[in-house]
């Protein structure tokens, strides 16, 4: 079964489910991966009719697994994502003797691939997806891109190399005539224009807003519009600082879900970078976490970690020697208090569920508890 086959699968089983927000948007994942203006076509006229008859579900449902049923007889050319695109060896840049100094950095970046880039604020994080970006020079290193597309200058790279800094320029106009204007200077016909506008109109959730301006929108929805604007323009790196700021809990977990899936796209993947405050819901998302502290590198990756300690994090109202005594046979190793939460050390012979089970038989209440050994939240609290 090709990958194809397994993502309309995958639909099918969403829709089964009733789970018909989410099955939407997967539906027009697929639907986008045919570059097909009749399967767009048929995804924007359900989107409309959705929105006007909210209570006829089941319809609803069988229009979807037609279109369903239509993508699923089109060939879809798969991607080989196994080059990287980005190739880092040694990067360093320096603001000025004894002031802020980056790296040095050595990383890989392919495409269709997530990577979280965390750290306290002032460790690196805006300027090491600058010098990517090419907005920085750098001090020393080797930085190569080796893109799909045919780059000859510095205009080529940047068309498919994007940047979106965490306060955005504000526009002018509805939304959607924007989005129609972007396309319109890449030479795109007027037909496909209206087409492939809409078609990102929809999969962003931004269809009810798109005859509204800049200042009718929220913080969260002007941020969906930057990334519809931007994935228009089909680049192949996009490089997003702090996308999450302005947005609720809820809004951060939709928006990342939509930034995989749109960047695991089978034919026309994108390798994105992003910078967030959020370690764990980006954690939930990405392929590698990058973790910058003192603008020096480390990253999630197994052989990061030089302890093979247990690291569980607990809040609890119960006091130290409460903890200490029900870890009593289980090899502790440290216990410490770190803003609120105690961080257990364990010797790796001891497992989470172990942990689990002596806070349970003790009858010690908890708030919150989490394994981050293999989190980047470990370089945080150590």
């Amino acid at each position: 079964m090709t990958q194809s086959e397994q993502r309309i699968k995958e639909v099918y089983t969403f829709f089964n489910n009733n789970d018909l927000v989410l099955g939407f948007r997967k539906l027009m994942d697929c639907a986008i991966d045919t570059q097909n203006m009749d399967i767009y076509k048929s995804v924007i006229n359900l989107t409309d009719w959705k929105e006007n008859h909210l209570d006829k579900e089941e319809e609803f449902v069988l229009k979807c697994k037609e279109i369903l049923s239509a993508i699923s007889k089109i060939s879809i050319n798969e991607y080989n994502s196994t080059t990287p695109i980005i190739t880092g060896e040694n990067l360093e840049k320096s603001y000025g003797k004894n002031r802020f100094s980056l790296g040095p950095v050595s990383l890989e970046i392919k495409k269709g691939q997530v990577y979280g880039l965390v750290g306290e604020n002032g460790n690196g994080k805006t300027t090491l997806l600058r010098l990517l970006a090419k907005e920085l020079k750098l001090n020393k290193g080797i930085l190569t891109y080796n893109l799909d597309s045919n780059v000859k200058n510095e205009f080529d790279l940047r068309t498919k190399l994007i940047y979106i800094p965490q306060r955005t320029k504000k526009w002018y106009g509805s939304l959607k005539d924007n989005l129609k204007l972007v396309l319109s200077s890449y030479g795109t016909s007027p037909n496909e224009n209206e087409t492939r506008v809409l078609m990102m109109i929809a999969r962003l959730g931004l269809w009810n807003y798109k005859h509204l301006k800049w200042a009718e929108l929220s913080s969260g929805y002007k941020m969906r519009f930057e990334l519809a604007r931007t994935l228009l323009r089909q680049p192949e790196i996009l490089l997003l600082d702090e996308p999450l700021a302005n947005l609720d809990v809820l809004a951060q977990q939709v928006i990342l879900e939509d930034l995989k899936s749109i960047c695991n796209s089978l034919n026309n993947p994108i390798a994105l970078i992003l910078s967030s405050q959020q370690l764990y819901e980006v954690e939930k998302v990405s392929d590698k976490v990058i973790f910058l502290k003192n603008g020096k590198y480390t990253d999630n990756s197994e052989d990061s970690n030089n302890s093979n300690s247990l690291i569980i994090e607990i809040e609890t109202n119960s006091n130290r020697e409460v903890l200490k005594a029900a870890f009593n046979n289980l090899q502790l190793e440290k216990l410490t208090f770190n803003g609120g939460i105690y961080i257990a050390y364990f010797n790796n012979n001891t497992s989470f569920s172990n942990v689990l089970e002596a806070l349970g038989a003790n009858n010690i209440e908890i708030t919150y508890t989490r394994n981050i050994s293999k989190s980047t939240r470990r370089f945080f609290v150590s």
